[in-house]
């Protein structure tokens, strides 16, 4: 009888697992989103800052996969940033953006502040 040859078990996948490391951040936030046909502006705070996106707390009512405005001062910058980003987490008050499109300027000048900050996990 021939020995049958076991397959090695697949690896487990961490879906938890983050692509970048958060750092903290403390800074208003303005959230913008059309909802029924206007705009709605809301003032949140940001929590942590990531170069894919940021985790906002926010007194509002916005679903997964919506879209919004952000504006807010990065520490160090020379003006606001006006940028889209997409909720891709909700907890309560707590969300979770991912930056949708960031210009190469801008993505570099993150990159420089974030190296700057210790990374939260």
């Amino acid at each position: 009888m021939p020995a049958t040859s076991r397959k090695p078990a697949p690896k487990r996948v961490d879906r938890h697992r983050r692509r970048h490391a958060r750092y903290r951040c403390d800074f208003q936030v303005t959230v913008t989103h059309l909802s029924g046909g206007r705009y709605e502006k809301f003032e949140g705070h940001g929590r942590d800052l990531s170069e894919a996106g940021i985790g906002i707390l926010l007194a509002a009512d916005l679903n997964s996969g919506e879209v919004a405005g952000l504006s807010f001062l990065l520490p160090g910058s020379p003006g606001p940033w006006e940028l889209r980003a997409v909720v891709r987490y909700r907890s309560g008050y707590q969300y979770g953006f991912e930056f949708l499109s960031l210009p190469a300027e801008q993505r570099e000048l993150l990159k420089q502040f974030l190296q700057s900050q210790k990374p939260i996990d």
